[in-house]
């Protein structure tokens, strides 16, 4: 088979996917078949299947392949710096579409799309990011955006900024988020004093902190608003606050 032969027939080959996508949407694919399509969007004439099958079995799941990094994809035979591009291109148009759907929703009534949406932007970071969800004063999502990265605890977030930029949102309440890259999803103590202190502070300026979530390896969240650490801070500040009135 010459080289043309070889282009025609991968062609057809990439050609069925998309017609199947059409047909039957992405339910009726493989993951195998989604990172392959995905790879053809960087290099459209090579043949991408046994590059999309060695990245599924190196990195085992379709989001840890799109949450590879750079390095980690181009050192798998067939994929280069262009077929990166388009995994992380489709990541990134996800992760907006995702954080652009929620604004303008409840709060009570979308948090589980909070959740998938900073469990996308969030998993499989190599290191620590809080991110901030600022909510009008029925709840309603105004707009979520990272307020730290690296190390988060109570010495290295700054309530300052954090309180300044939820002003500047004309913000009611918040609901902030920071990820374990170890994959764990138990609070930690300095995460709790964090959570305290941030609770605490929001408190005189009369804005509400209604849960802090931990994003681990999973899909799943933890929640200090469902796991009752929520109510005991908002009691300890209440009487905290009641001493210094």
């Amino acid at each position: 088979m010459d080289k043309s032969e070889w282009q025609a027939k991968g062609e057809g080959h990439r050609q069925r996917l998309r017609d199947k996508f059409l047909a039957q949407g992405i339910e009726a694919f493989t993951d195998s078949e989604i990172i392959e399509l995905l790879l053809t969007f960087g290099t459209p004439r090579a043949d991408c299947k046994e590059a999309a099958r060695a990245a599924l079995a190196q990195f085992k799941t379709l989001p840890a392949v799109l949450d590879a990094a750079p390095v980690q994809l181009q050192q798998i035979k067939g994929i280069g710096p262009k077929n990166t591009f388009a995994l992380h291109f489709i990541q990134g148009v996800a992760r907006r579409y995702l954080r652009q759907r929620i604004v303008g929703k409840q709060y009570v009534h979308s948090s589980r799309e909070v959740a998938d949406y900073l469990i996308h932007a969030m998993r499989g970071l190599q290191h620590e990011v809080l991110t901030v969800v600022f909510l009008d004063a029925a709840h309603g999502i105004i707009d979520s955006v990272v307020a730290a990265e690296g190390t988060v605890t109570v010495n290295t977030v700054y309530p300052r900024e954090l309180v300044k930029a939820a002003l500047a949102h004309n913000a009611s309440a918040l609901v902030i988020a920071h990820n374990h890259p170890s994959g764990a999803l138990a609070p930690s103590r300095q995460d709790e004093e964090l959570t305290r202190s941030l609770h605490l502070i929001c408190s005189f300026m009369h804005i509400n902190l209604l849960d802090h979530l931990i994003i681990g390896a999973s899909d799943q969240v933890y929640s200090f608003a469902d796991q009752g650490i929520m109510a005991k801070i908002r009691d300890d500040c209440r009487r905290i606050l009641e001493r210094a009135g």
